[in-house]
């Protein structure tokens, strides 16, 4: 009677984990969606070569989340197409005598993507977008372009968050 007893017991609390599985949960619209390709976002702002760096940033990023496998267009059940929509710079803090002198910038990047399957129809769009701030030195456009890699890395996650988690 005892065994039968904790054999029943085992069952009923092993019994609350049987809809859970290992591995990634993709939203469920992308069930069918194992491998991405990422052809280089078009740039619509003024930043020269940014397209590069948030392109790679976003494939770096697909690959440490790992849901979604990297390849070419030709076996991809999915192309990302991206465009980077908007890149500025706001003034965040200022010297204290002197307002006209800022002292640190917000930088933010924006891009808008669309998921697109193989048959060429759109699975999903929408916008992710990044930001960081830096202080200025001598040259605000120079201290600007080494700030552009973390707002790209903060877009990457938002926007991988995004397919792969399905928010």
């Amino acid at each position: 009677m005892k065994k039968v007893s904790a054999t029943f017991l085992l069952v009923c609390l092993l019994s609350g984990c049987a809809g859970y599985h290992l591995g990634p949960a993709t939203p469920a619209f992308l069930r069918d969606i194992h491998s991405i390709a990422v052809p280089t976002f078009k740039n619509t702002t003024l930043i020269p070569r940014v397209e590069a760096l948030v392109t790679g940033t976003v494939i770096k990023q697909f690959q440490q989340d790992g849901t979604f496998r990297i390849t070419n267009e030709d076996s991809a059940d999915a192309i990302l197409k991206g465009e980077i929509t908007a890149a500025s710079r706001s003034p965040a803090r200022s010297l204290q005598g002197n307002v006209l002198s800022t002292t640190e910038f917000n930088l933010a990047l924006s891009v808008n993507y669309t998921l697109v399957g193989r048959d060429g129809r759109t699975i999903t769009a929408s916008g992710a977008s990044g930001t960081t701030s830096f202080f200025v030195g001598n040259d605000v456009n120079t201290d600007e372009r080494q700030a552009l890699p973390l707002a790209a890395e903060q877009l990457a996650v938002r926007l991988v968050s995004q397919l792969s988690e399905g928010w």
